[in-house]
């Protein structure tokens, strides 16, 4: 992966026709993580678990590369995949854990 960051043509697609929205949620993204005492580590592998619940691709890839920004290890992601087998079931998690792949290789 480039040390610059990816920035899909969807993303410069809402970014040029909706600034000032993607701007706020850009905004309130960083406020909340901010308003407590969790580290950016373990916010971003919340939000890829929420993610893969939620069964989005785009934000499952998204929080796994935040994730791994944050310090997170391809053990640390996948574990917190992992995890969710008894919440979400095996097929979303395998789906997501297939998602990941170039992400963390």
């Amino acid at each position: 992966m480039s040390e610059k960051k990816k920035i899909s043509k969807h993303y410069h697609y809402l970014k040029s026709n909706f600034p000032e929205v993607l701007d706020a949620v850009e905004n309130l993204g960083s406020t909340v993580r901010q308003a407590g005492p969790l580290d950016k580590k373990t916010t971003e592998l919340i939000q890829l678990a929420v993610a893969a619940a939620s069964g989005s691709t785009g934000a499952v890839n998204s929080h796994a590369k935040r994730a791994l920004a944050a310090g997170a290890d391809r053990q640390e992601i996948e574990h917190a995949l992992l995890v969710l087998v008894s919440t979400i079931g095996f097929p979303k998690v395998a789906a997501a854990l297939a998602w990941i792949q170039e992400v963390v290789d």
